[in-house]
């Protein structure tokens, strides 16, 4: 189910970087050559369904290409 993050990202950390980012070859090939690292957070999403959660999101991101692979890890408590 696709989503839309609509808050900030709280509590941001660093769960994987250099040789332990799993997908750093898929990364490099796809979006450009960069220092990945694998991220987490908390933010409140909406799903294409209206629903909002607070969820868990990991993502990838490197300097100069942004976020990139967004997805909802866990659900923590419905909003609405």
């Amino acid at each position: 189910m696709r989503f839309k993050v609509i808050s900030e990202i709280r509590g941001v950390e660093t769960i994987g970087r250099g040789l332990g980012v799993d997908a750093r070859r898929f990364l490099n090939m796809t979006y450009g050559q960069g220092r990945w690292r694998k991220m987490k957070g908390v933010a409140e999403v909406e799903y294409s369904n209206g629903e909002i959660w607070l969820v868990e999101i990991h993502w990838y991101e490197a300097h100069g290409i942004g976020r990139r692979r967004e997805k909802d890890k866990r659900r923590i408590r419905r909003i609405a």
